[in-house]
């Protein structure tokens, strides 16, 4: 069972570090772009630490596909409470249905072959 949950887990702990590395400075454009960029790159070390672990345990259990899936899924969910709490910016129905859309293709991913 670890083996299944412990990549989301991580996964879910690494996309927060990845969400603000990448899009944290949007709250602050007071800041270089440099110091940034080396801020952003500090914060993607991290990232790495638990992503690279998440794959590595999770490749055992789920296929690369449903691995990249669940990284997408999860990214999303952690953005749209960033965008949110983070930046102030306010979910629409446009992206309701995107992420369903999305959530939608992820289903597929993880039913496996249909049968023609």
């Amino acid at each position: 069972m670890t083996a299944y949950l412990l990549p989301i887990g991580l996964l879910f702990v690494s996309n927060i570090f990845m969400t603000f590395a990448w899009y944290g400075h949007l709250g602050d454009m007071s800041r270089p772009i440099w110091l940034a960029v080396l801020l952003a790159w500090g914060l993607a070390f991290f990232e790495y630490c638990l992503a690279v672990p998440a794959n590595r345990i999770g490749y055992s259990v789920y296929t690369a596909a449903e691995l990249k899936t669940l990284q997408e899924v999860i990214t999303l969910i952690i953005f749209a409470g960033f965008a949110v709490f983070w930046l102030g910016e306010k979910l629409t129905v446009n992206h309701l249905v995107g992420f369903s859309l999305i959530a939608a293709g992820a289903f597929f991913i993880f039913k496996g072959p249909i049968a023609a």
